[in-house]
Formats: structure tokens, C-alpha cells, sequence
């Protein structure tokens, strides 16, 4: 019985692993689009490899913080947001205007801070 429960359990725990990477992989960015993580999302108004505009913003919590965001491709461009003290139970939104186009298989990231702290990375793949 302790071998047949074991194999259960193995399975479960193999098929769990493989949902996680699916997950972690995310869809690709073909089209217009919104993806999150944690806190954090990031959106995209634009199809195929062309991206003019990017919008990320950041849930706040149920106390005043400083707020801001970093977005990158993993070919070289990036861009800063501005910083901003944000109100409790606030979103903060700001955009990223990369205005080109990118290599199909590029990834775009985004990654939001709350108070100096780390609070999200969503990324998708840039595709035609």
C-alpha cells in the first residue's frame, strides 16, 4: 500500500511542477495584452513585434509608499518610470514608450517596487 501511495503522491507532485512551468512561462505577447505578477502588470496595446507603448502598475498596500517601475527587453532596451508616493489602497500606472520593433523571441519584463522592496516581475515573449 506505502508503494502505491508513494506513486500517487510522485505523479501528483510531477504534474504540479509541470503546471508551474507553464505558468511561469506565460503566453506570448502576439497581440495586445495584459500580464501579471504578484503585484505587478504590465500591458501592451500593440500586435506582433511592434511595441509603442507599455503600461505597468503596481497594486499598493493598505499604507502610503513610494512607488515606481523598471521595464526591459532582453535585448538591450530598458526605461525607468518615475518614482511617486502613492496614497494607501492605490494603483500606481505609469508607461514605457519603446516605440520599435523587437526580434520575434524577445522578452519583455517589468518589475515594480514598493518602498524600496520588490513586489513583482511578470514577463512575456514578444512573438510575430
Amino acid at each position: 500500500m506505502h508503494g502505491i501511495t508513494k506513486k500517487i503522491f510522485s505523479g501528483i507532485g510531477a504534474m504540479a511542477a509541470a503546471l508551474g512551468c507553464v505558468i511561469a512561462a506565460g503566453p506570448p505577447a502576439a497581440a495586445a495584452g495584459k500580464w501579471c505578477n504578484h503585484s505587478v502588470c504590465i500591458e501592451t496595446y500593440d500586435t506582433g513585434t511592434y511595441l509603442g507603448r507599455v503600461e505597468v502598475s503596481v497594486t499598493n498596500t493598505n499604507q502610503p509608499n513610494r512607488i515606481r517601475a523598471r521595464v526591459w527587453t532582453t535585448n538591450g532596451w530598458s526605461a525607468g518610470t518615475k518614482t511617486e508616493d502613492v496614497a494607501k489602497f492605490r494603483t500606481y500606472r505609469d508607461q514605457a514608450y519603446p516605440q520599435r520593433h523587437f526580434p520575434p523571441g524577445t522578452r519583455l519584463c517589468a518589475e515594480g517596487f514598493r518602498g524600496g522592496a520588490s513586489v513583482g516581475l511578470p514577463c512575456t515573449t514578444i512573438t510575430n
